[in-house]
């Protein structure tokens, strides 16, 4: 979901800032802001159309391209610890703590932490792989079809995003936000239930079609929140902030990327239990 340390930055969330407030957002030295082959005045840059902040000459901006360069290192190294989790499944509940736990550092920290964002990767990969490889030996294919459908929906919702048919609003934003503490609530109240033995099915209130119906609700959820990420990187790129928030932007967009993997695999197992 929509990474407080991105949602939170002034520079990423949407808000129209002069270079001037870049500077003092990113305590950077307010000597001259650059235009290709022109030297700008800070003083007209901040007063004129030029808004480009004064990333330092030792720093680079963030881009589209260390953006995307970083998200995939981070689920190259997903991917390879994962493989350890499909081998070693008992290994999962004790990573989906680590995870959890790491998510939230990352998630509000005020500047972003490339070890922490690594070590969230590594522990969310070996809780990936141990719940993939439990759910494949019940149901050969499962896994394909859940990467298929995460990319799917992810594939969709940029091609919209990128075409300008979806964005996002104050009013939708408050909505997502209700929505995400509900169905937090719900999921918390589900494993306590579990756990107690008050309620023993496998999927615990996520049975039939209930399961199918708040599975759905999720991935909506899930959607809207790459439709922030989408925004929150946009901005970052277009307020030319420095580079390690690109680093921040990968976080965000892989913590997405997960909870929708898991909501649409979870989906598919209630499925083909039915079956």
């Amino acid at each position: 979901m929509s990474n407080p340390a991105l949602s939170n930055n002034p520079a990423l969330n949407g808000k129209t800032l002069s270079a001037d407030e870049l500077r003092r957002i990113y305590d950077q030295p307010a000597a001259q802001t650059q235009r290709p082959g022109i030297d700008v005045p800070a003083s007209e840059a901040s007063s004129g159309g030029i808004q480009h902040p004064p990333v330092a000459p030792s720093d680079k901006p963030m881009t589209y391209e260390n953006t995307i360069s970083k998200t995939i290192l981070l689920f190259v190294i997903v991917l390879a610890f994962g493989a350890i989790g499909w081998q070693l499944p008992e290994l999962a509940f004790p990573a989906a703590i680590g995870g959890l736990v790491l998510g939230l550092v990352n998630a509000f920290k005020k500047q972003p932490s490339v070890p922490l964002i690594v070590l969230y990767a590594v522990f969310q990969g070996v809780f990936l792989g141990g719940i993939s490889g439990v759910f494949e030996s019940q149901w050969s294919g499962i896994v394909s079809q859940a990467i298929i459908g995460t990319l799917a929906v992810f594939a969709v919702v940029l091609v919209l995003f990128r075409s300008g048919k979806v964005r996002t609003s104050p009013k939708l934003n408050k909505i997502f936000m209700v929505s995400i503490f509900g169905y937090l609530a719900f999921s918390l109240v589900n494993v306590v239930l579990m756990l107690t033995g008050v309620n023993d099915d496998p999927w615990g209130l996520r049975s039939g079609w209930l399961g199918l119906a708040i599975g759905a609700f999720a991935v909506l959820l899930a959607s809207y929140s790459l439709v922030m990420d989408f925004e929150l990187i946009q901005n970052g790129v277009q307020n030319r902030v420095p580079e390690k928030w690109a680093w921040s932007a990968a976080f965000g967009l892989m913590v997405t990327l997960i909870w929708l993997y898991v909501e649409i695999l979870r989906i598919l197992a209630i499925l083909r239990g039915s079956d």
